[in-house]
């Protein structure tokens, strides 16, 4: 096994074994901890609140959980994670996710998943509930412990285009189905009129790509901003949000697109003078992790929670985000699309959630929002 990892090739069996050992995690690895943290203290028991509401127009609508979002937003800062770790862009992933869990879609259709693997195909999953318990234990046990298992398990998947292979940030997809949902997230948090072009370009180009081979898949494009472009460069600002908006409205772009204004203070900002890194060419299927990438260490949750109580305050400014990019909108439309494409006898558990809040309006009672638990199905029909 040794011998596979190139930086330990030829070293004796010992000294390559400290090495591993003494290896410090990497800051996607301690993201993740706190990422996970984060997220089952949102869905206490695994059971995340129900995001729909009507609202005053009378119009179900998606209400974001905004609090988590912004302790997730604080985990890059706080580990002065810089753009090219992935981790600033993995904050929106995750929060994504959770926000589609919440939409009633089940913890092993969407990915990330909210445990390790982060990525693991359904039919992997019902193949390992369906063994034995013994032996069950003792695959779920491996698949947990290793990084990657190669054409099982990954951090990241590549979905294939019309003319190319597209590595795509949150997913829904299963072999019965094809892809039902693909989100793509990018981050900016400086250097904005050299940056956003470039963004916007690579944006256009992997919209049409996509759509072209999965017109009925749902297609969405979240962009994460500094909220200091307002002042230093307004007009960037202006340019940004527009092309946000168009690139969302064109047909053969995404179906949806949003915008997340993220305010912080400048002594949490991180210095990224680190030059991207192209990706090459890439491969069909699941992405392994690097050799030397390891599953998240545990901490202990009095550490965790410590941390978390005490990470850099991040505050959504939801009154600067034009409306036709707001993250609610986003989601509505999104999840909308995704019921719309499929029968009704699939994900049954994102229509219920969709109807118990209407139920609840008309039986008069409360509006279901960041807060509310789902009805159960018998209230739904009683209502």
């Amino acid at each position: 096994m040794l011998c596979h990892i190139p930086a330990l090739r030829g070293l004796p069996i010992l000294h390559a074994r400290l090495l591993i050992v003494a290896v410090e995690p990497s800051s996607k690895a301690k993201a993740w901890v706190l990422f996970d943290h984060i997220v089952a203290d949102a869905a206490p028991n695994g059971l995340p609140t129900n995001p729909w509401m009507i609202g005053a127009d009378g119009q179900l609508r998606f209400e974001p959980d905004y609090a988590t979002l912004e302790r997730l937003l604080g985990v890059p800062l706080h580990l002065k994670a810089s753009t090219t770790s992935g981790v600033p862009a993995l904050a929106l992933d995750v929060w994504l996710s959770y926000e589609l869990r919440r939409a009633g879609f089940l913890a092993d259709q969407v990915w990330p998943r909210p445990v390790h693997p982060r990525i693991l195909p359904a039919a992997a999953a019902n193949l390992i509930k369906s063994l034995p318990g013994t032996l069950r234990n003792q695959v779920a046990d491996r698949v947990a412990k290793m990084s990657s298992i190669p054409g099982v398990t990954a951090s990241s998947a590549n979905i294939l285009g019309k003319n190319y292979l597209k590595q795509v940030d949150v997913i829904m997809t299963d072999w019965v189905t094809g892809p039902e949902l693909l989100i793509s997230t990018k981050r900016m948090d400086s250097s904005y009129g050299k940056n956003a072009p470039n963004r916007i370009e690579e944006s256009y180009g992997d919209a049409k790509n996509l759509r072209l081979r999965h017109p009925l898949a749902a297609l969405g494009f979240a962009f994460g901003l500094r909220s200091d472009i307002l002042q230093k460069e307004p007009k960037t600002a202006e340019w940004l949000f527009d092309l946000l908006a168009k690139l969302g409205q064109e047909d053969d772009a995404y179906h949806a697109t949003c915008l997340v204004m993220m305010e912080y203070a400048d002594e949490e900002a991180v210095a990224d003078t680190a030059t991207e890194q192209p990706a090459g060419i890439l491969e069909p299927g699941l992405e392994a992790e690097p050799s030397l990438e390891e599953v998240a260490p545990v901490l202990p949750e009095a550490s965790a929670a410590e941390i978390i109580a005490g990470l850099p305050k991040v505050t959504i400014l939801t009154d600067q985000i034009p409306a036709i990019l707001s993250p609610g909108r986003f989601l509505t439309m999104i999840v909308t699309r995704v019921l719309a494409a499929t029968p009704v006898n699939m994900h049954e558990e994102a229509r219920a959630r969709r109807t118990s809040a209407v139920a609840e309006r008309i039986a008069g009672g409360p509006l279901t929002g960041t807060h509310g638990r789902v009805l159960p199905e018998a209230d739904i029909h009683d209502g």
